[in-house]
């Protein structure tokens, strides 16, 4: 089955327009505004980065659940929006300013579902050759595009806020209960997803299996998967190696480190003459969509951004938070490779006993839609109120 037609409601990835409304810290962004409502007239113009879906008199709503300005920004002169989590790419956590009028294409219809009880499905994207995860998963609201830039349906799994109203096809859960027992619940089917979803060129496939033993074997495999990708986010737990193969800091990071590279005899990540040990292996070399992920999320902090710029404007040195979320994400990779490496025996066990695809009707143009809500009100352009 298609992921497209289990868990039918999804939007494109976000469409930001502009890359100085993103930073790996919240400092950096509130600097970044400061800046902008700092200048005037054509200088104002240039730093925001106007474009055809947004500019300085763009009037926009304000996104749902956010308490910022919805006037135009050439009048702006208030203080920067407080600053939320994203997830921008693969595992790369960063901040964002939840400001409607900065963003191009910002799906307003995430934002009002995304909450404590939410989790968000990423497809990454089909790369020939590349392995890999076909699914990610977050708690964060994510940006949607793989680190390759390829665009992902981003599958909020449910409809509604406070996890009412599962995003699944008319008539999974009640089949997969009847197959596996009444026990079966939408996050299982999420599970079920992350560990046995396969990359096709048609998209995300999913299939299913009649076997009971398989089936708790493919969704215990998933929740692990997802539990460690979102790093706490459910049950306070941080992810955690044993003792003795935790990374540690072992020389020093420099102030503004220009190159990262890996010392397999060390296990050890070097930047510049900083180190990091002990790294699996299987760690520095997890790929996403054909690209290694600890490469990505350094360049994202290290490649020099075009001088007079809003990203032109970050940290002067490596700050400590972005140390601590390095180890933390050389750990969530240590942790993932083993059990990604368990999703071909997984695969071959549902070939082997058979797949057993739900029949199901044809889903309805509604459930691929966002759901209606009518319990409370969200700022509309220039301050006016709107029902939704």
């Amino acid at each position: 089955m298609l992921l497209d037609d289990l868990m039918p409601w999804s939007t494109g990835p976000l469409r930001l327009g502009r890359g100085w409304v993103v930073a790996p810290d919240a400092r950096t962004l509130r600097s970044r505004w400061d800046t902008l409502v700092a200048a005037t007239g054509e200088e104002r113009a240039a730093l925001f980065g106007e474009t055809r879906a947004r500019s300085l008199d763009s009037s926009v709503a304000a996104l749902p659940g956010q308490a910022t300005g919805t006037g135009r920004f050439a009048k702006e002169h208030g203080h920067c929006p407080e600053p939320v989590r994203i997830v921008h790419g693969a595992f790369d956590e960063q901040w964002i300013v939840p400001d409607h009028r900065l963003m191009d294409v910002a799906r307003p219809e995430l934002w009002r579902v995304a909450d404590g009880q939410q989790l968000f499905a990423v497809e990454q994207g089909h790369v020939p050759g590349a392995g890999g995860p076909a699914v990610l998963v977050s708690g964060a609201l994510p940006e949607g595009r793989s680190p390759a830039g390829r665009p992902g349906r981003i599958r909020p799994l449910y409809r509604r806020p406070g996890g009412r109203e599962p995003n699944l096809a008319p008539g999974v859960l009640e089949a997969l209960r009847e197959r596996h027992g009444a026990g079966v619940g939408p996050e299982d089917v999420l599970a079920w997803t992350a560990a046995a979803g396969r990359s096709t060129v048609k998209g995300c496939v999913v299939p299913f299996t009649s076997d009971p033993a398989v089936w708790a074997r493919g969704v215990e495999l998933g929740r692990r998967l997802v539990g460690i990708q979102l790093r706490g986010a459910r049950d306070g737990e941080r992810p955690r190696l044993p003792g003795g193969r935790r990374p540690y800091v072992r020389a020093a990071l420099p102030a503004r480190p220009k190159a990262m590279a890996y010392d397999s005899d060390e296990e050890a990540l070097l930047l510049d003459e900083g180190r990091i040990s002990p790294v699996p292996a299987e760690a520095w070399d997890f790929r996403v969509g054909g690209v290694r992920v600890l490469e990505h999320w350094f360049e994202r902090r290290t490649t020099e951004p075009e001088p007079g710029t809003l990203e032109a404007i970050r940290p002067a040195v490596w700050p400590q938070e972005w140390t601590s979320e390095l180890l933390e994400l050389i750990t969530v990779l240590a942790l993932l490779a083993p059990l990604e490496d368990r999703r071909p025996a997984l695969a071959e066990e549902i070939d082997r006993t058979g797949p057993g695809d739900l029949r199901l009707a044809p889903v309805p143009g509604a459930a691929r839609r966002p759901a209606s809500v009518l319990d409370h009100h969200e700022e509309g352009p220039e301050g006016q109120f709107a029902l939704l």
